[in-house]
């Protein structure tokens, strides 16, 4: 479960959000400069709201009236990027158990293995980021950040850099991870196909405020 009511000026840009959603994958929708990166760096408490509350999983990470506001790296958040964001000297065994290991978490052989199969990188392990391609790549930070054992995954436009090709390749992943991973994910976009494949509910942001809520009918 997922309750954000938030408020947060950026500029000359207002950002005032509130929505509760229980999907498997909320969809966050709306044009560029709606307000969709922001909404997900406060959940992911990179940005600290100007009024309000963000609840995960029953922990108030912000309350601004209380003073509460959790570290990021408390959180227990995958985070997945548009770019990657794989380091470059390691290669991808290194980089997936990156997070398990900044996390002080004990190795899950098993749990390697369930990603490793779901993500279908197994025959990349060896293999450094500029030997990938953008849809290997993804996959691997996908990899990652399922390895840290989160209660949330948020991805910021994680399709946004590749062709329609990569799309296609990396689509039926993210379908298995909505299936099989058993994370909640919040997935920003504003492709409505792509949504419509993916989310089970839909935040759609219009200049800073929620203007729908609901199933992917309010995509239509």
């Amino acid at each position: 479960m997922l309750r954000v009511d938030v408020e947060k000026q950026l500029g000359e840009f207002t950002l005032a959000a509130s929505f509760s959603s229980e999907g498997r994958v909320t969809g966050l929708f709306g044009a560029s400069g709606a307000g969709k990166s922001s909404l997900v760096n406060m959940i992911a408490g990179l940005l600290r709201p100007d009024r309000g509350t963000i609840v995960i999983d029953g922990e108030t990470v912000d309350d601004t009236a209380a003073g509460i506001h959790v570290p990021t790296w408390r959180r227990r958040i995958g985070y997945v990027f548009q770019d990657a964001r794989l380091f470059p000297h390691l290669n991808v065994a290194q980089n997936l158990d990156y997070g398990r290991r900044m996390n002080n978490l004990a190795p899950d052989p098993a749990q390697h293995r369930r990603v490793i199969d779901l993500l279908d990188i197994g025959a990349l392990l060896d293999r450094r980021p500029g030997k990938l391609s953008g849809g290997e790549r993804q996959r691997v930070a996908l990899g990652r950040a399922l390895l840290s054992r989160p209660r949330l995954l948020l991805l910021d436009e994680p399709l946004g850099a590749l062709d329609e090709g990569r799309k296609l390749e990396i689509l039926p992943y993210l379908v298995r991870l909505r299936d099989e991973a058993n994370v909640p994910m919040v997935y920003v976009s504003h492709d409505a196909a792509e949504l419509r494949q993916l989310a089970t509910q839909i935040v759609m942001l219009k200049q800073g405020r929620v203007t729908s809520f609901g199933g992917v009918k309010v995509l239509t």
